[in-house]
């Protein structure tokens, strides 16, 4: 619980950050407080005996050894004396406190044969197999959590405790989320005393007036009143000040009636009035006061040369037998499974790890290359690109990794580990490129025709080219043939039904028509005959266009001109004639991207 209202009073200090804030960092988790969020999901039996809280513990851990993030479980020790009526009343809200249980109070041993405690248990031996240290607490596991926090063992504690800062903890991770990427709500020490003006001594005091786990707080005064008091006073002055002059009735339970009846008897200050609840008298409570004060300031932790302390320390390997055993006991998974979640993570940590080693090495002034380094890279080497989740990443293999082939690990950590590795990825692919082009390119020119096919079928071409020159002359001649006696109005009727006039096919339309000083097109011609029209062979001729003065001319042969239908210079060829020089245009264009 901590203190009543105080992360409603650090609200504004709160921080949202992504989970991997906590790369290559080392954190405390108290034990206790994560069962409980945990449990919290899901309150069923069929979640207990299930042991969901066992697989979400799994995941979020998994999740942070991926980061690199060393982890240390801290675990509660016996109750503190001071806790002990507040202890007891949680668990018996109707029961009244003994006067000699509230005047000498005593420490007390928690119930290890609980279902809570048994949930303990299985936690610290999950993370037993994945490598992770515990400390059991003397007494508060958050109180042990703030003091490797503060003396810098620790780079902050998972902990719901608000009190942790009171014990002298700098950053507490209050929650923490796997979805969406990650991320967690984190209080700062130093934002509290930038934002608000509030130091430790002053949330100590705040934790007198409003109440929490070591005290009742006091009477008539809310945090808003109390939080202005504090301030007014100053961090420095403020226990002193708490601890000799404030004077304060504890809070009562009653009716405003019985309290002003007691005021009117001129009880409510005396020193020697005892409530008839076994409740201590001002004189007593200023006592007591001092020991809330003496358990936030000096708690009962292991020091930070303990023998304890400096064991958890160490780094603990990962034991993947052990780890298979319990997911199996536990969570009902095959080995295959568990291997599956967790070695993917594992190598990942292992990669930042040696990416760590590189960034030292190169701070102090000594570049390796890869293959000298001391520690052999675990990365073997990159397969392909990939995104996850909008971001960046490799699939990688790897080497001497408790089996494990193939994962994916973003792109950012394998620059800052071994760059080396990007680079032979990119030659591969770059490499790889040229062969595709070279193979298709061998491709193309296998099915080009060889040179002496070439060379057949552009003769063959020519040759189609000049029998279809030498065509549309020979009908030019037979145009011109046409004797000037014979034109009595000659007229000649085309049916809309070509095939009935044998002279007048289509080819004969082609090779008679497009002879003369212009070429008529046979799509020109079609659409007129198919209506029927009647051509007029008598009727003035048109001017002669001077450059088909032809050398029958010379033998008094008289040509009949034909009316141009077209202007363009394609039209002085046959259509035929077009289609053949289209077909070597485009033949010779692909002879030439084959070659080239």
């Amino acid at each position: 619980m901590g203190v009543k209202n105080l992360w409603d009073i650090l609200e504004s200090c709160k921080k949202t950050l992504p989970l991997h804030h906590l790369q290559n960092k080392r954190v405390c988790i108290d034990l206790s407080c994560w069962i409980v969020q945990l449990q919290n999901v899901n309150k069923s039996h069929c979640a207990i005996k299930d042991k969901l809280y066992l697989r979400g513990l799994f995941h979020r851990l998994r999740a942070l050894i991926a980061l690199n993030c060393s982890l240390i479980f801290v675990t509660d020790g016996a109750i503190p004396a001071i806790k002990s009526s507040t202890y007891r009343r949680r668990l018996n809200p109707g029961n009244v406190l003994t006067q000699d249980e509230a005047i000498k109070p005593s420490s007390i041993r928690r119930n290890a044969g609980s279902e809570f405690s048994r949930m303990i248990k299985e936690a610290k031996v999950l993370g037993n197999a994945l490598g992770i240290p515990c400390l059991d607490g003397i007494e508060e596991a958050e109180a042990q959590c703030a003091l490797l926090n503060y003396e810098s063992f620790c780079d902050g504690c998972f902990t719901s405790d608000s009190d942790a800062f009171l014990f002298g903890a700098r950053t507490v991770y209050r929650d923490i989320s796997l979805g969406e990427g990650g991320y967690l709500v984190c209080y700062e020490m130093d934002d509290i005393e930038r934002k608000l003006g509030l130091g430790r001594n002053s949330l100590i005091t705040l934790a007198v007036i409003l109440g929490g786990d070591y005290s009742e707080g006091v009477y008539g005064l809310g945090r808003e009143s109390a939080c202005q008091l504090v301030k007014s006073i100053g961090d420095s002055a403020v226990l002193q000040w708490i601890a000799s002059e404030f004077s304060f009735v504890k809070k009562q339970k009653g009716s405003k009636k019985k309290i002003e009846d007691d005021k009117c008897n001129g009880r409510e200050n005396a020193a020697e009035y005892k409530n008839p609840n076994g409740s201590k008298c001002p004189s007593q409570m200023k006592s007591q006061t001092l020991q809330v004060l003496n358990a936030y300031l000096k708690p009962k932790c292991h020091s930070a040369e303990s023998d304890a302390v400096q064991r958890i320390l160490a780094l603990y390997p990962f034991s993947r037998s052990q780890l298979q055993q319990i997911c199996t006991e536990f969570l009902d998974w095959p080995p295959e499974k568990t291997d599956e979640y967790i070695l993917p993570k594992i190598a990942e940590r292992e990669l930042r790890r040696f990416a760590n080693l590189r960034s030292t090495a190169s701070q102090v002034g000594v570049q390796l290359p890869l293959d000298e380094m001391p520690i052999k890279c675990p990365l073997s080497r990159i397969i392909k690109p990939r995104k996850v989740q909008g971001v960046d990443c490799f699939e990688v293999s790897w080497e001497e990794m408790d089996g494990l082939e193939t994962s994916i690990v973003p792109a950012d950590l394998v620059q800052r580990a071994c760059p080396e590795r990007i680079l032979e990825f990119q030659e591969r692919r770059a490499q790889g490129k040229k062969r595709n082009n070279t193979r298709s390119r061998r491709q193309r020119l296998e099915k080009t025709p060889p040179l002496g096919q070439i060379d057949q079928k552009l003769q063959d071409l020519l040759l189609e080219v000049d029998r279809e020159s030498s065509a549309a002359d020979d009908a030019t001649v037979l145009c011109g043939s046409v004797s000037e006696d014979d034109e009595n109005f000659a007229q000649i009727h085309v049916d809309s039904s070509i095939q009935t006039h044998s002279t007048w096919n289509s080819n004969s339309v082609k090779k008679g028509f497009a002879s003369g000083s212009a070429i008529c097109q046979e799509d020109d011609i079609l659409p007129a005959l198919s209506k029927a029209e009647v051509i007029d062979l008598t009727s003035p001729p048109p001017v002669r266009h001077a450059s088909w003065k032809s050398k029958h001319q010379e033998d008094n042969v008289q040509c009949i001109d034909v009316v141009e239908l077209s202007d363009s210079e394609n039209d002085m060829f046959s259509p035929e004639h077009i289609r053949r020089a289209r077909e070597l245009r485009m033949f010779l264009a692909g002879i030439k991207d084959n070659l080239y």
